[in-house]
């Protein structure tokens, strides 16, 4: 088992408060990923649960138990650390056996956990190098069969994947996710990178400043952000931001006026009260059209990306100077310096507030497997 629950859980240094009272219940066997800019607060809130930090108040309980006052050791779990960390004198099989040894198990026991950690991580080969022998990737593997052998109720990994290069992340990836799916093990991921939480997770938590902004699938966190942060943080290129003005609303719709004049009718759960207020429409770079659409803005690209099967348009809106950028075809007759004819659909649109709170859309069940988007609760 492996069930992780943290109630009100704050950190103070000094003066200083760093995680603003986190409340969170992860279930045995999930995939859960902190992630959010640098100095959010997600390393220090994995510290915490790995009882590398002192809680200053508030739970951390594991399997019913509260582990507050436990020493890392106790807590049943382990730590797979942005450094490898491992022994460069010691073989593959004597870094992965290490904390065994630490824990006097019997010699036929240590063979039996490294021979198993190896066979996933596939290491067999491996056993008898050093790791100055072996490539980054497989010195994480190292690194992660070291916590394996454990047999932890909870994995923790802070940024394990930084140090390599863009090829190996990617690969890394997908072995982290194959390796959750054999063991059916706990996990809590930290990154600041939203590619890793979109394609590994099962829930994100996002934190800003110390606050958790939303929990959710990456679907999610995709199709209903929640606020502006959110909707900014997610999504790669990020998603654009637009000043408009609701011209009227029901509880069907509201219809904004763009910064060119245009009207563009979006779906969301709206009200009366929204008409007169000024509000922020987001739109995704990949949503955005050449052909036909609802409303066209005009905007003035300063740089163009050609990666083959997408062009990516840095641009400027024309008529308000406001920074956009389009994902569109590879073949896209985008020229730096030339205008383009951008198009937008409503039903692609976000609404947010005047607090930058979402204005909850409407989105078709057709359009996203109910299975995938599942809303977390609290």
């Amino acid at each position: 088992m492996g069930q992780l629950q943290l109630e009100n859980v704050r950190k103070s240094f000094g003066n200083a408060e760093v995680i603003k009272g986190v409340s969170l219940d992860i279930a045995d066997g999930e995939f859960v990923v902190f992630v959010g800019p640098s100095g959010c607060g997600k390393s220090t809130l994995l510290r915490m649960i790995a009882g590398l930090e002192e809680i200053t108040d508030g739970t951390v309980s594991i399997d019913g138990t509260v582990v507050n006052t436990l020493a890392p050791v106790k807590r049943g779990i382990a730590m797979v650390f942005q450094s490898y960390a491992l022994y460069p004198h010691m073989s593959v099989y004597e870094n992965i056996a290490f904390p065994l040894r630490v824990d006097k198990m019997s010699k036929d026991e240590v063979e039996t956990r490294v021979r198993r950690a190896s066979g996933i991580l596939q290491l067999d080969e491996r056993l008898q190098h050093k790791p100055g022998q072996l490539s980054g990737g497989q010195r994480q593997r190292v690194a992660i069969g070291r916590a394996i052998v454990r047999e932890p109720k909870v994995f923790l990994f802070d940024e394990p994947l930084s140090n390599l290069d863009a090829a190996l992340r990617a690969e890394m990836r997908v072995e982290l996710s194959k390796l959750h799916g054999d063991l059916g093990a706990t996990m809590i991921y930290v990154t600041h990178d939203q590619v890793e939480a979109m394609t590994m997770a099962d829930r994100i938590v996002v934190l800003d400043g110390g606050i958790v902004s939303q929990v959710g699938t990456p679907l999610e966190l995709y199709h209903k952000p929640r606020n502006l942060f959110v909707a900014g943080f997610i999504g790669n290129p990020k998603m654009n931001f637009l000043p408009v003005t609701c011209s009227r609303a029901d509880e069907d719709s509201a219809t904004v006026t763009l910064p060119n004049g245009a009207e563009l009718t979006v779906p969301v759960h709206g009200h009366s009260g929204l008409a007169g207020q000024s509000m922020t429409l987001g739109i995704r770079p990949e949503h955005l059209k050449l052909g036909e659409a609802d409303a066209r803005l005009t905007v003035d690209p300063s740089v163009i990306e050609r990666l083959g099967i997408h062009t990516v348009a840095y641009a400027r809106v024309a008529q308000s100077d406001t920074p956009f950028c389009a994902l569109l075809d590879g073949s896209a007759p985008a020229r730096p310096g030339t205008d383009l004819d951008i198009g937008i659909n409503g039903a692609d649109c976000h609404l947010f507030d005047t607090d930058g709170q979402a204005v909850e859309r409407r989105v078709a069940l057709t359009e996203i497997d109910p299975d995938l988007l599942v809303a977390a609760e609290g």
